[in-house]
């Protein structure tokens, strides 16, 4: 299992990454009813992000790949 605290560490760790490749998803966050429940297993939500968001997203996990 993993804490709300180890959610909130990865999300942030993501967000810095993205940031870092140029990408922001404006959704990014936590999932409530993942973390509320018992037992608790929290997940991150990535959430919606227009086209030239989704491209930009592509293309940093294509040139991370290459």
């Amino acid at each position: 299992m993993h804490s709300l605290a180890d959610a909130e560490a990865a999300r942030d760790e993501l967000a810095e990454a993205l940031t870092q490749a140029g990408v922001t998803l404006p959704s990014l966050g936590l999932d409530p009813l993942s973390y509320g429940s018992e037992p608790s297993s929290p997940l991150v939500e990535l959430g919606r992000c227009n086209i030239p968001t989704a491209r930009a997203l592509a293309a940093a996990l294509r040139h991370a790949h290459s």
